[in-house]
């Protein structure tokens, strides 16, 4: 409680009366002090509710969770209109979901790998973790002595419609989460008619290029979930030939595996760096037929290519029904 002094400039018979006159409102003031006391006990009740995570813990998870972390697992929160109270980076910070910030952007970073100390300095009061991965060892019980820690999926990489409907269901919101979705496969019933009728029946492959080195996309995995599975677009063999045994969302590639590429259109993640720009210059990459056909799109590092969920795979979307059927 914070109290105000005043000063008052009084004799004695004014003080007299003012005592006299107050008697009453002491009575009632401290009436109304211990009301409101009793109602602040009731509005800091927290309300839990007993939910089972995917890897079977039993997890008291606040009803009204106020301050959350949920690294890497913020498309699915920024869907359902909520904003965590850290953001999932790399490298200090310096590299985020780019395509969140307009919502995430005052919103402090936390490292990846969610060091304890680091997740502490937050005082969350439920963290929800992508995977069992994460919490593997001791870990699981290391941070739910933090706070309640619920974990969204068995696998390393879980299918991001299940992720959602779970998140919606730890914050009550399944009806919003399952809303979500519905609007999304809408606009990919949608896409998938505006291609057919443009370009009809195409491959396509992603192609990330950072470092001077290159990485294609898995088959059903991030953009390529999307490209392959969402928009029934053709899968080249060289795609399927990686992704048979590849568990990454992107797998390096050779430039002279990339010359063997049968896609009619590449989609290319540029990051931009000098060893990127080189490569891209190389006399080999010229060759590939996709390239030679001019059939390349080139996005940006900050597109939403990389990550997957809702939000990044609708503007997946809308970057490949632009970049096919302008």
């Amino acid at each position: 409680m914070i109290l105000k002094t005043k000063k008052w400039g009084l004799t004695c018979a004014s003080v007299l009366a003012f005592m006299l006159m107050g008697c009453g409102n002491i009575e009632t003031n401290n009436a109304s002090q211990d009301n409101s006391k009793s109602e602040n006990k009731i509005d800091n009740v927290i309300e839990i509710r007993t939910l089972t995570d995917a890897i079977g813990n039993k997890v008291e998870v606040p009803t009204h969770p106020k301050r959350v972390i949920a690294s890497y697992l913020e498309d699915h929160l920024v869907a359902l209109g909520i904003t965590p109270v850290a953001q999932w980076s790399v490298r200090d910070g310096a590299s985020v979901q780019d395509y969140l910030q307009d919502t995430l952007k005052d919103v402090p970073t936390i490292p990846f790998d969610l060091p304890f100390e680091a997740v502490q300095s937050f005082t969350p009061d439920l963290i929800i973790m992508d995977s069992a991965a994460m919490v593997e060892g001791d870990k699981y019980a290391q941070y739910s002595k933090i706070a309640p820690t619920y974990v969204i999926g068995a696998e390393v990489n879980n299918n991001w419609r299940d992720e959602l409907l779970r998140v919606g269901e730890v914050f009550e919101k399944k009806e919003k989460a399952q809303q979500v979705l519905d609007d999304y496969n809408a606009k990919v019933r949608e896409a998938k008619q505006q291609i057919q009728q443009k370009v009809g029946n195409i491959s396509v492959a992603a192609i990330w290029v950072v470092g001077g080195k290159f990485f294609i996309v898995s088959q059903n995995l991030s953009s390529g979930d999307v490209m392959y599975n969402d928009l029934g677009l053709a899968v080249p063999s060289v795609v399927q030939e990686i992704s048979a045994n590849a568990t990454a969302n992107w797998n390096e590639i050779s430039l002279e595996k990339l010359v063997t590429l049968d896609a009619d259109y590449l989609f290319i993640i540029d990051s931009g760096d000098d060893a990127s720009v080189k490569a891209l210059s190389e006399k080999l990459w010229r060759t590939i037929p996709a390239v030679q056909a001019g059939n390349v799109h080139t996005l940006p590092k900050d597109s939403s290519w990389l990550y997957t969920g809702a939000i990044a795979n609708t503007k997946i979307v809308d970057d490949i029904v632009n970049a096919l059927t302008k």
